[in-house]
């Protein structure tokens, strides 16, 4: 293995303790290298339902691409092994995936650049005008099959943003939606939960969470406020709690 995916695989086994995997107690990360060098972390989320879970590469990918990195040069895995869902998740994603090694992928479209330093995801307070602020992060939505673009920004109690936008992928079960984007970049950064959720959906004048991720802020964020922004239409406000009420919690569920 050269020193560069060695490099790779120790920044993603220090995430390990980041994982939130209350259910399966199998930690996993992941680091997505993207072409200039920068390294883009994710962790595994896991969900009281099991079909949500977010693996960590998953997370890694859909990062970057809310922090606007389109190439992606190479992923590494630590932790949980890898698994066929794996492999099949990351040969769908835009270039020519492959497995070099048993936890490392690279894409031979683009040309595997040193070894750089990790993205700061933050993007500052977002007090004064969350609602164009969270329009621009939707400008980073990977949408090619839907041209439906949605962006999300996570607010914490310091004040500070962090990105969501939905990501496709070949494989529709696959597409990660903007809030659980945004919500499993907070977990990989160790941030507590939520005060607000602002998300963006110009296309659609009646827009809200869908279901699964309805899921995950109730998980996730449970005493946040989502501010709905549907363009021309003044935001909607709701509590987390109220969009879904009489939510699984998984607290009858065993836990390793």
């Amino acid at each position: 293995m050269t020193a560069r995916f060695e490099a790779l695989l120790d920044t993603a086994r220090a995430l390990l303790p980041r994982a939130h995997v209350p259910y399966s107690g199998q930690a996993e990360a992941a680091v997505a290298l993207a072409a200039d060098g920068s390294l883009v972390p994710g962790v595994r989320v896991e969900s009281a339902s099991f079909s949500l879970v977010i693996p960590a590469s998953q997370n890694a990918v859909t990062t970057a691409v809310a922090l606007g990195y389109r190439q992606l040069a190479a992923l590494a895995l630590a932790g949980r092994p890898a698994t066929a869902a794996t492999g099949a998740y990351v040969r769908g994603l835009p270039g020519s995936w492959e497995r070099v090694d048993g936890a490392v992928w690279i894409n031979r479209d683009v040309e595997t650049p040193e070894v750089g330093a990790v993205v700061d995801p933050f993007i500052g307070r977002t007090a004064t005008d969350p609602v164009s602020l969270v329009r621009r992060v939707a400008g980073h939505a990977w949408v090619p099959e839907s041209a439906f673009p949605v962006g999300c920004v996570v607010v914490l109690p310091d004040g500070r943003g962090l990105p969501g936008v939905n990501v496709e992928h070949p494989d529709w079960n696959s597409i990660l939606c903007a809030e659980r984007n945004a919500l499993s970049t907070a977990v990989t950064w160790g941030c507590p939960p939520a005060l607000r959720v602002v998300l963006t959906c110009l296309r659609d004048p009646d827009g809200t969470p869908c279901g699964a991720c309805r899921q995950l802020l109730v998980e996730l964020a449970p005493d946040a406020q989502v501010i709905m922004d549907r363009g021309d239409r003044p935001p909607e406000t709701a509590d987390v709690r109220t969009l879904l009420p009489g939510a699984f919690d998984g607290r009858g569920l065993a836990v390793r």
